[in-house]
């Protein structure tokens, strides 16, 4: 149902998974990392991805020990016309890591990190996970805006944006973003950054997987940890109107250090949840505060005052805590579907909407997020970057996740769908592609501001004229590349 691969598969004599073999011993005369094929032990773990519903069979999976393995396979892409897919952390709800009959290059290998504490930088290589990425840069007590799950992988989230709970303070993990080392799809290596091949690298910053694989991002740091006031207050769902409403107003004039949002959860059956409260609804408060502990109990005092939270786990941890800590919610191998959308207002007339609706959920494993913006997102000028909504005030997120897959999967989709089409009157047309499945190609062309996306296909047409980067939220070669597939 989620699944869109291209029909087009690899040529050349089968040995079974389509592979000439010939071709293939040339491949791994060139390669220092690990091949797997189907008939081979592993295949089946290599090939598995965040979102279950996706099932899909590669030819070969290149798993890259470092620059000079995704060249090699990038090349043996090109020259065996076979359909390409990246993977990073794995973490693609539309399942665009996997492909197939096709080839899939694997990052997740690649995990070199090198932080410069002094100069307050880092440069990761594609295959860290955002958990791998923070361990090393808080040695130093320094952080970049990364995913709120620390598993989910840096280069899919860098590439879409980059949101996460220390935006409000640094901005997207793009803001901060000073350079990226790239495969192009004619397998040369560039680096992109505000000195060299600036036009990519403005087209890194939102534009997703299309114009190469990345093998390295190097981001600004800050002080940041180890240690933050962070956790949830938890309140009773029957209060969710009330304490949403007092939220968006104290969000408004909240310090920027002060990230976080609102999500409806079932109670996990956790020793710290009192017995009668798990398996039920409650609303959770997140707290994240990017400054001085007694500043950030100072700023969310209003907040406790005014609605005492049932259950308060707010209190001075590490920051890799409060990363991991919604990590049990999201667990890998479960059926999921994702809708989102980023709200131009958020008056008492939608956050009644998005209550009803967020009570509803189909499956104790679903969640539903309303997230706070502003501060330093929309300091960032809007020609920065490929991304627009910097004047949104709110996203929200319907995660729809269940564990069964033949537990009537429609009906679940049905919710996720009825609660964004529900808020959209408040919705902006556009969003960012991480946070939505695979919707179409309209959707990837509205999620852009119409000169923006006229520019990131001037882009494609320059580095992926072939489209050969086209398993993503695909932005697709203008007309006059003949040769890209349609």
């Amino acid at each position: 149902m989620m699944d869109t691969a291209d029909p087009r598969g690899p040529i050349g004599a089968s040995s079974g998974d389509g592979l000439d073999e010939a071709i293939f011993q040339k491949l791994r005369t060139n390669f220092r990392g690990e091949l797997i094929r189907s008939r081979d032990d592993g295949y089946d773990a290599a090939r598995a991805v965040f979102n279950a519903m996706i099932d899909r069979r590669p030819a070969l999976i290149a798993r890259c020990s470092g620059v000079a393995d995704v060249v090699a396979a990038v090349t043996f892409a090109r020259e065996n016309d076979m359909n390409v897919a990246v993977r990073g952390g794995g973490h693609s709800v539309p399942g665009y890591a996997v492909v197939d009959g096709g080839i899939v290059i694997d990052l997740f290998p690649m995990k070199g990190v090198w932080v410069d504490p002094e100069a307050r930088t880092v440069r990761a290589q594609a295959g860290l996970l955002q958990g791998e990425l923070d361990r090393e840069t808080q040695m130093f007590g320094l952080a970049v805006t990364g995913g709120r799950v620390s598993n989910t992988g840096i280069a899919g989230l860098t590439l879409g944006g980059g949101s996460g709970w220390l935006e409000r303070k640094l901005g997207f993990a793009v803001d901060n973003l000073l350079s990226a080392d790239v495969v192009t799809a004619d397998g040369r290596f560039v680096r992109a950054s505000e000195e060299e091949n600036e036009d990519l690298f403005w087209g890194l910053k939102g534009g997703g997987g299309n114009f190469g694989i990345v093998t390295s991002f190097e981001y600004r740091l800050h002080p940041v940890g180890p240690i933050i006031l962070g956790g949830m207050l938890m309140y009773p769902a029957e209060q969710a109107r009330d304490v949403i409403r007092f939220y968006r107003d104290f969000i408004e004039t909240a310090p920027d250090e002060l990230g976080g949002g609102c999500a409806f959860v079932t109670a996990p059956p956790e020793p710290f949840v009192p017995d009668p409260v798990q398996g039920t609804q409650v609303l959770a408060v997140v707290v994240s505060y990017a400054g001085p502990i007694e500043e950030g109990e100072k700023a969310i005092q209003p907040l406790k005052e005014s609605l005492p939270p049932a259950l308060d786990m707010v209190q001075p941890i590490p920051y890799t805590a409060l990363q991991s800590m919604i990590d049990a919610g999201n667990p890998s191998g479960m059926q999921n579907y994702w809708k989102a959308g980023f709200l131009d207002e958020l008056p008492d007339e939608a956050i009644d909407v998005f209550v009803e609706h967020a009570m509803k959920v189909t499956s104790p494993l679903t969640s539903v997020l309303l997230l706070p913006m502003g501060g330093a997102i929309r300091r960032v000028a809007d020609e920065a970057t490929p991304l627009g909504l910097r004047e949104a005030v709110f996203n929200f997120h319907a995660i729809s996740m269940w564990a069964d897959p033949m537990m009537d999967p429609e009906r679940h989709i049905r919710w996720a769908k009825g609660l964004t089409e529900a808020m959209q009157p408040w919705t902006s047309e556009r969003t960012y592609l991480n946070f939505i499945g695979d919707e179409g190609e309209e959707r990837v062309r509205t999620a852009y501001e119409p000169e923006k996306y006229r520019k990131l296909v001037a882009l494609k047409d320059r580095y992926d004229p072939t489209n050969m980067f086209r398993l993503n939220q695909n932005i697709k070669p203008g007309a006059r590349s003949s040769a890209a597939p349609a």
